[in-house]
């Protein structure tokens, strides 16, 4: 392990992401896939969700497995009450940082690495 970092996750941290709108951040091995810079928080690197076996997961639910999965810092436009809430899992099944953090991790790795998601 190189770094360590305080992290919000979807607003059902625990558990599976079975399909769209569960609030539940995947589980596994994904890859940061591409970036964004123009994005509704501060820095975006796109996590490789779904995968072929989230789909096929879906699917056995008959549910869309969603997608959007993102590690992300802050939301550009917050207010103070927002802030304090930036405490608590509060995301829609994303990895959230402190905007300090993701600019650390935005440097440190490459698109194309591999990152495990375990809860």
């Amino acid at each position: 392990m190189l770094r360590s970092y305080h992290i919000a996750l979807g607003r059902q941290p625990l558990g599976p992401k079975i399909e769209e709108g569960d609030g539940r951040t995947p589980e596994g091995t994904y890859f940061i896939d591409r970036r964004n810079l123009e994005s509704e928080y501060h820095l975006s690197l796109h996590i490789s969700y779904p995968e072929d076996f989230d789909i096929r997961r879906a699917a056995a639910h008959h549910a869309r497995p969603g997608g959007g999965i993102m590690i992300h810092g802050e939301p550009n436009v917050l207010d103070a009450e927002g802030k304090k809430r930036l405490f608590k899992d509060w995301t829609a099944g994303c990895i959230a940082l402190s905007n300090t953090d993701v600019d650390e991790v935005w440097r440190l790795v490459d698109d194309g690495v591999a990152i495990d998601i375990y809860p």
